[in-house]
């Protein structure tokens, strides 16, 4: 039944089809099929257990290694060595776990969409029954305020508007009808249907159930996103890249290393020894934890900036961006719709102020109009009315209670310093015919006196214009007039309604009365709009600055998304980017040609969820890293599809936050701008982070490499200037200590002015590959020379051999340490000399370099630490030493800063990246 288009077929062929009447099921039949059908439920995932996240903490490629690295440890006996491993571990796997809950518990439980009661008719009788059990063919109840229990084939409609936003995107609720529609209509054009999920904002209406649970419209969302896949983010694919050829190229260098310790005739213990002390100094055991804290400061910094992280990985995400696809409703407008002119036969005036709050005012030419005319006052006198709307506000937050379109009107009164209660009191309503989407119009009578009364009618321009003999003021009705101020006001993307009154004949009690249209005056026209937010529209510009392409993919008509798309900035006028695609235009393209549309076009209109998920899709196929917002159902699978989906926190359904990386806590596009920003600086410090963490490990390897191939083997044992325990004191005091203020650097200059990083981009950059390699060579060259030195200057004064290796072992370890915090000067930034981004911009640099020096301290002269880690004290003939190796690594890192300035024509490299 799911291909049959129940929305263009005649009430009778469906009936008929589900072998059901207008008086609903029995009983008994209502069993019966809900034993054939299954219950009317949409299975969602399960929330993830804390166990389940604190697995996923410890899938990455580098803890894999680190366990591998622990176990051998084992196996020899070191168990001080897997100790220290295995606290690198925990420590990096808890900071993401506590991140992760943390965020988990950010985000509200999740609701289903499906109610949880339903009025349906069995045997002819109105009941009660729990939504779960309604089933095909079953007759559904509708009035304002309830939420659709299933597919509806909709008849006997009495002014029925259903709120769809969450399945369709359309802002404004859609006006149901009784008659088919054409059979290729789009979801939101199925006036004939209500869906499962929405929401009936007026009227009433009956219905027969066509489709529940998993065969319903909100079914096949939810099977769509079932099917769709998750990618790994730009940071994620890059970092298993990295960590595969760190992994390939230490087991192929530990097994080298063996072998020439066995050719060397060293013992097995001895070789086996070497090559895992290789393997440990070569794997960057802090770098998983740099990554996580880099990434969880940069959450925390985004949760201040309203934009809530779900997964760590999402922060770097975001500074990846090529293309942000993101919803119109609420994200780049305030979702609250506004009158922004109104039309009379005497002229025009503009409405200031936006938004459900009602300051502002009516302007003609610039100057306000205080008071009102009276053909104004007119105008918004009929238009409030004629109209179920209310304005409240609620804890300092304005708000409509009805419809958003009325609400609109009740506003535009307020501006013009109209009480509606207190002009709903002085004329009283007596009567009413409800909006119909057939008839388009709505009509109230008001009691004026005890004598007289008033007839307010609104809605579409063309039936109401037709119904007016005159204009207010006596002019004969020009209908062409009309039209023409119509389009103008709907090319400015607004909506347009049209008002009017009439002074009854005396005595009309109500409007079944015949000829009660007679003697209605044409007050005018309302252009009403969701105005975009200004803060949107600036953050629009700056990601457009910064080389990110922002498309707009709505559900809203063409037009009103070409007004929006003009004002934001995303339409280029005279060419370019400057049409807007439909979604039907999207489903009969290829391919081929949907990513050419993908590549020129800014704008699309009127999607469904299929073409959300077709276009992001596409622009993946072309290379692009995409964000996607959202705050629907139908966002849900382009959401789980893109590589950073961004749910709606204030709007948004359930299934799309389940479906995001990232919840807007203020469902602002703005935040999104911000988040971008964030993402970049994040992605900046880990850059410094992996130009710092690096070398050491390398540094380390190649000092282990160069003692197995050029060190003197002293009674029958290899001479090491490092053991593994010692490596794992340097990786992790230099981990901790120093790499982590690297992630507290501010954004540097020109942040958001940069082009995004290709996405295909290493992780490491070739300026980086060198540099790394630079400064480990330094470190080899001062570690293992001053070895040599301490430990031939020990035996020559006559200390022991094994005193003498622990005190030459302390002084490489000091060196590679002291290194490493004159490095991590250089390393705040990649091009500049540290003192010219600021002394003072980042004091947590020299805290750290502090508490390094204390802990080193403390590694060389307490006595636990010194039986721990197999060293000895320092003189200070050891600390000059160190020192002086350390300071001339450094000159010679600002020396090579220098060159690269100069030789990029003294402009500065961006992170390395040439």
């Amino acid at each position: 039944m799911d291909d049959y288009q129940w929305h263009a077929r005649p009430l009778a062929d469906v009936l008929d089809r589900l072998d059901a009447s207008p008086q609903g099921l029995t009983s008994e039949e209502a069993k019966r099929r809900l034993r054939e059908s299954g219950p009317n439920r949409i299975e969602r995932n399960r929330r993830r257990s804390w166990y389940r996240i604190l697995l996923h903490q410890l899938a990455d490629p580098i803890v894999y290694v680190l366990l591998a690295a622990a176990l051998l440890a084992i196996l020899i006996g070191k168990m001080a060595d897997s100790s220290v491993v295995l606290a690198v571990v925990v420590l990096n796997t808890t900071i993401g776990f506590v991140q992760e809950m943390r965020a988990t518990r950010a985000i509200q439980a999740l609701s289903r969409m499906v109610p949880r009661n339903a009025t349906v008719l069995r045997g002819g009788e109105p009941r009660s029954v729990p939504a779960h059990t309604v089933v095909p063919g079953d007759v559904l109840m509708l009035q304002a305020g309830d939420q659709v229990a299933a597919d509806l084939r909709l008849f006997e409609v009495n002014g029925l508007q259903v709120d769809e936003a969450a399945l369709t995107g359309e802002s404004l609720p859609a006006s149901k009808q009784e008659t088919p529609v054409a059979e290729d209509a789009v979801v939101g054009d199925r006036r004939s249907m209500a869906f499962g999920g929405t929401l009936v904002t007026a009227g009433t209406a009956d219905g027969v159930v066509v489709a529940t649970g998993t065969s319903s419209e909100l079914g096949r969302i939810s099977r769509l996103l079932s099917e769709t896949s998750e990618l790994q983010t730009p940071l994620t694919r890059r970092l298993a890249s990295l960590v595969k050829v760190i992994s390939l190229a230490v087991l192929a260098i530990a097994v080298l290393i063996f072998i020439v310790g066995m050719w060397r005739e060293n013992s097995l213990l001895d070789s086996a020894l070497a090559a895992i002390t290789l393997a440990v100094a070569s794997i960057p055991e802090g770098l998983p934890a740099v990554i996580t804290i880099a990434s969880a400061i940069g959450a925390q910094r985004m949760a201040h900036r309203r934009a809530i992280v779900r997964h760590l990985p999402a922060v770097e995400t975001l500074g990846s961006t090529t293309v942000i696809c993101t919803d119109k409703t609420g994200t780049l407008t305030r979702n609250e719709m506004t009158v922004e002119a109104l039309w009379t036969p005497e002229g025009n005036v503009e409405v200031t102020g936006v938004g459900y709050v009602p300051e502002g005012e009516l302007r003609v030419d610039g100057q306000s109009v205080s008071p009102v005319a009276e053909n104004l006052h007119e105008l918004l006198l009929a238009g409030l009315l004629c109209n179920d709307s209310e304005l409240e506000c609620r804890g300092g937050r304005w708000r409509i209670v009805g419809d958003p379109t009325e609400g609109a009107l009740v506003v535009a009164a307020r501006k013009a310093s109209m009480d509606e209660d207190a002009l709903r009191a002085q004329f009283p309503r007596t009567d009413e015919i409800p909006f119909d989407s057939e008839a388009q119009f709505m009509a109230t009578l008001h009691d004026v006196s005890d004598s007289s009364a008033m007839i307010c009618v609104k809605g579409a321009p063309e039936v109401v214009a037709r119904m007016c003999p005159v204009f207010s003021g006596g002019q004969p009705m020009n209908v062409e007039r009309v039209h023409e101020a119509v389009e103008a006001l709907a090319a400015r993307g607004m909506r347009v309604l049209a008002v009017a009154a009439a002074k009854p004949a005396p005595g009309m009690a109500d409007l079944d009365a015949s000829g009660w249209q007679e003697g209605l005056c044409f007050l005018g026209l309302v252009g009403m709009s969701d105005p975009p937010r200004d803060e949107a529209i600036h953050a629009v510009r700056i990601c457009q600055q910064a080389g990110v392409i922002v498309k707009m993919v709505t559900g809203d008509h063409a037009e009103t998304a070409r007004a929006i798309g003009q004002s934001i900035g995303l339409l280029e006028a005279g060419g370019g980017a400057s049409e807007v695609v439909t979604g039907s235009q999207i489903e009969a393209a290829t391919d081929a040609e949907l990513l050419e549309l993908a590549r020129s076009t800014n704008v699309f209109a009127r999607v469904a969820p299929e073409h959300k998920l077709r276009l992001v899709k596409a622009l993946q196929a072309d290379g692009q890293v995409v964000a996607m917002t959202g705050d629907g159902v139908n966002d849900a699978p382009a959401l789980k599809r893109a590589e950073i989906g961004v749910a709606m926190g204030i709007n948004g359904t359930a299934v799309a936050r389940e479906a995001s990386d990232i919840v807007l806590a203020d469902d602002n596009f703005a935040s999104i701008s911000a988040a971008v920003e964030e993402g970049r600086r994040v992605y900046d410090n880990l850059s410094k982070s992996l130009a710092f963490v690096l070398p050491t490990s390398l540094g380390q390897a190649m000092v282990i490499l160069v003692a197995v191939l050029f060190f003197p083997v002293t009674d029958g044992h290899l001479l090491m200037p490092i053991e593994p325990v010692q490596i794992l004191w340097v990786n992790l005091v230099v981990a901790i200590a120093l790499a982590l203020p690297l992630a507290l650097e501010a954004r540097e200059p020109g942040l958001m002015k940069r082009a995004p990083r290709p996405p295909k981009e290493p992780l490491l950059s070739p300026f980086l590959v060198f540099r790394t390699f630079l400064v480990a060579a330094l470190m080899t060259g001062g570690a293992a020379g001053l070895f040599l030195l301490e430990y031939a200057s020990d035996l020559s004064e006559g200390v022991a051999a094994e005193l003498a290796r622990g005190r030459a072992q302390s002084v490489a370890v000091t060196t590679i340490i002291l290194f490493q915090m004159l490095y991590l000067l250089n390393c705040r930034s990649l091009t500049q000399t540290f003192w010219r981004i600021g002394l003072t911009t980042n004091l947590w640099v020299y805290l750290g370099m502090a508490a390094t020096l204390v802990l080193q301290l403390a590694f060389v002269y307490l006595e636990p630490l010194n039986q721990l880690f197999h060293t000895q004290p320092l003189d200070l003939a050891g600390w000059l030493m160190s020192a002086g190796a350390a300071f001339a690594g450094f000159l010679v890192i600002l020396v090579e800063k220098w060159l690269w300035r100069q030789s990029d024509g003294g402009e500065p490299v961006e992170n390395g990246v040439r």
